[in-house]
């Protein structure tokens, strides 16, 4: 490969997003951090470039149309022309459906499934021009159902069918389109999940460590590792799928 690839990867200032930047960056990318907030991103772009990568902080709503068109005309400006789009950028809202408001879940649709979209939207020009694309998508285990998440769990659903119809519609340009599920991740979400159920975050993980078949929660690299495969040029025969990266064949 002579030619640097560019990758997006949004909601990149921590947790998976982060993991995932740096490992493309190892994988010779030049990475677009892109998050709400600029100056989150910096850390991790600090991180790439300590490593002897290059990546540029961006920031952006995803959600909204002109920020995510401003945004990839600056990434095209400063690192070239994006191939590689990880739609990663999501927030939860949970709630039992009859306490649940409705601007929880409009929030979670548009960052999830809008975001995803628009940004998809934005980019794939620029792969269909180079005749190579890889859009990799974050799904959850959620997409299956998940109590008190009836916003997210229908988000993550909604971004499987939101990829298998990318890979239909892009396939002959060379694109190919893949959705990683996760199971449970230690990351500030998760964190965040057992604080508001009044638990320890270690309590909470050897809870759901009990119930996993290899008996450990995941961690964001194991996120990282798949998406490396589905970006990369030997992943090109792959479209379509969806991978539950979860510790067992179910969450």
């Amino acid at each position: 490969m002579n030619t640097t690839r560019t990758a997006v990867v949004t909601g990149a200032a921590r947790g998976i997003g982060a993991a995932v930047a740096k490992r493309l960056a190892a994988d010779g990318m030049a990475v677009a951090v892109l998050d709400l907030d600029e100056d989150a991103c910096k850390p991790v772009v600090a991180d790439i470039e300590a490593a002897g990568g290059r990546a540029v902080a961006v920031g952006a709503n995803v959600a909204d149309e002109d920020a995510v068109t401003v945004a990839v005309e600056r990434i095209v400006a400063a690192l070239g022309a994006p191939t590689v789009l990880v739609n990663n950028a999501g927030v939860i809202r949970d709630n039992m459906l009859f306490r649940m408001s409705t601007d929880d879940w409009d929030t979670v649709m548009n960052v999830h499934l809008r975001g995803a979209f628009l940004m998809t939207r934005a980019v794939q020009k620029h792969m269909t021009e180079a005749k190579f694309g890889r859009v990799v998508n974050l799904s959850s285990t959620s997409a299956l159902g998940n109590r008190g998440q009836a916003n997210y769990s229908a988000a993550k659903a909604g971004v499987q069918g939101f990829t298998k119809t990318l890979a239909l519609e892009l396939g002959k340009f060379g694109v190919t389109a893949n959705a990683i599920a996760p199971g449970f991740i230690e990351t500030e979400m998760t964190a965040a999940t057992a604080e508001r159920l009044g638990v320890s975050f270690e309590d909470f993980k050897a809870g759901v460590a009990a119930q996993i078949p290899v008996a450990r929660t995941g961690v964001p690299d194991d996120i990282a590792h798949a998406v490396s495969f589905f970006a990369s040029e030997a992943a090109g025969f792959v479209s379509g799928q969806v991978l539950y990266v979860a510790g067992g064949p179910k969450a």
